[in-house]
């Protein structure tokens, strides 16, 4: 990590009091990887936070109005565009989730990426062949932290049933390039969705 330690524990306790957020991606694991991702970024503190805070008010809008709808529904902010994932059972919820989102106050761009399955159509593709997509992101993590020009820190995934959505800042086209083909070469990868914008590091 290049940068100190202590803002990553600030930003982790941040995230870890704002229950929200929690609720709303229902994995703590998940605030732990954006403090530590935090700490490393080439972004401001002021941006970072401000990312944060967008997250914790989706969480909050999003579970007030949809309820028991949001625990398939995952949010990622980045310089605050915000990419929704997840399976819903209908086109209302996924729409619904990305009218709430875009009321949220300082977004900028809502990339709605929920799927909208069937429960009866997602019971027979689980009984069809199983994917662990927690599986899947680790790989990710790994296999990007390893590939050389790439600055995983400033990505983000997410899989869902094997669609993988990649969301983030890339510096470079060739870094962009090298990062999607690392994805998609991953076993189980039925396809990848690029919401990366490419931005060059300020000098």
């Amino acid at each position: 990590m290049r940068r100190i330690l202590i803002p990553a524990f600030i930003i982790l306790s941040a995230l870890v009091a704002g229950s929200p957020v929690l609720a709303f991606d229902l994995n703590p694991l998940s605030a732990i990887k954006s403090a530590v991702e935090a700490a490393a970024e080439d972004r401001s503190a002021t941006d970072i936070a401000k990312d944060a805070s967008i997250k914790g008010s989706i969480a909050a809008s999003v579970i007030d109005e949809m309820g028991s709808d949001v625990i398939s529904i995952s949010s990622d902010v980045y310089e605050q565009d915000v990419m929704l994932t997840g399976i819903v059972e209908k086109a209302e919820q996924k729409e619904q989730a990305g009218k709430l989102t875009k009321a949220v106050e300082n977004v900028k761009k809502v990339y709605n990426e929920i799927l909208v399955v069937k429960d009866v159509d997602r019971k027979k593709g689980t009984a069809e062949g199983f994917v662990d997509d927690s599986v899947i992101e680790s790989k990710i993590n790994a296999l990007l932290l390893d590939a050389s020009g790439v600055n995983v820190t400033n990505f983000r995934w997410r899989s869902v049933d094997g669609h993988v959505f990649l969301f983030g800042r890339s510096l470079s086209d060739e870094e962009l390039k090298k990062a999607v083909a690392v994805v998609k070469d991953i076993k189980n990868v039925i396809d990848v969705t690029n919401r990366v914008k490419v931005k060059p590091k300020d000098d």
